[in-house]
């Protein structure tokens, strides 16, 4: 059986690469979300090893000690983490392993482990991403505009990325996904052109 391959997926808020992932581990054979660690309590539903791995501060802390994580980070008061064990595990039986983590994170990963694929997820124009997060209705348009300027400076980051997927069409752009992954040694997608105007377009809001 062939190793998985870890992929590191990151993009703006709005890009839709959450819906990307959900759809590919859905739609086609061979994927496994991992699940991170956490010190917050289980919310109404939520289970052990499906959502999270739920832990004690003292749990958390001692695996942080044991260098158990590949990456881990503090946010709003409770710790969180991508375990080592279990992607290594998942890896091991022939998954690709799919994990969604912001910048920093995506670069620590790649320190640690370098044949990991980091994939950044674009939309199809800064205007467009835009659009999109005023259409989910669910957000003030100071969050929105906080979440522009997050993507402003996400931009400056995209050089280090490995592949670039844009995310224009939900089925095509799940395909593409798909297609990389599974093709990696053929090469890697760089439009050099078109990330910089993407970036460039953002960098206006």
């Amino acid at each position: 059986m062939n190793k998985g391959v870890l992929v590191v997926i990151s993009g703006f808020s709005g890009s839709g690469k959450g819906t990307m992932m959900k759809e590919l581990v859905s739609n086609y054979e061979g994927y496994a979300l991992s699940i991170s660690a956490t010190t917050r309590k289980p919310r109404e539903g939520e289970e052990d090893g499906r959502e999270y791995f739920f832990k004690t501060e003292e749990e958390f802390k001692k695996m942080i000690n044991e260098d158990a994580f590949l990456e881990h980070a503090c946010y709003v008061g409770n710790y969180y983490g991508t375990p080592k064990a279990y992607v290594e595990k998942m890896l091991n039986e022939g998954k690709n392993v799919l994990l969604e983590i912001e910048i920093q994170g995506a670069l620590n990963i790649k320190k640690q482990m370098p044949d990991a694929a980091l994939i950044f997820i674009l939309p199809p124009s800064a205007e467009e991403l835009k659009r999109r997060l005023i259409g989910r209705g669910t957000e003030s348009m100071d969050v929105i505009e906080a979440r522009l300027n997050r993507a402003k400076e996400e931009a400056e980051g995209i050089e280090n990325y490995d592949y670039v997927i844009v995310n224009d069409k939900l089925d095509e752009s799940v395909a593409a996904l798909d297609n990389l992954i599974t093709g990696l040694k053929c090469g890697t997608f760089r439009n050099i052109d078109f990330i910089n105007k993407i970036r460039d377009g953002v960098k206006r809001f």
